[in-house]
């Protein structure tokens, strides 16, 4: 599986942002999809998953309730639209994908990630 991030960029606090996920290489309605981020110096933190129907999401506490994920299998893609941005939310996000559809907060269990893409929030 091949995933590619795009959609970072810079906005101002209390902004909006719309991340996409492309995959390709294989069938691409068969797991669990997710977003972490990473900020230089820390470890890398979950964001959103998505079951493989997309009936099932998860959220981290930080982001509940400003970030929803969705996916649109018939075009392989995983979206993350970004509401009421913080300068805390400024980290690099990756995509990444499991094989099995339940979702997991923990990183190591997902074989395939994106190259990443960079999110800038200015206060």
């Amino acid at each position: 599986v091949q995933l590619q991030a795009s959609g970072g960029g810079l906005v101002q606090a209390g902004g909006s942002l719309r991340l996409s996920c492309a995959a390709s290489g294989r069938t691409f309605s068969t797991g669990t999809m997710g977003w972490f981020r990473q900020v230089p110096g820390k470890e890398r933190e979950f964001v959103a998953g998505i079951s493989r129907g997309g009936s099932t999401t998860y959220y981290g506490n930080s982001v509940k309730g400003r970030f929803t994920i969705s996916r649109d299998n018939a075009k392989n893609a995983v979206h993350l639209q970004m509401n009421s941005l913080k300068a805390e939310d400024t980290a690099i996000y990756y995509c990444a994908a499991k094989d099995t559809g339940y979702i997991t907060t923990t990183e190591v269990r997902y074989p395939y990630w994106g190259q990443g893409t960079l999110v800038t929030v200015s206060s």
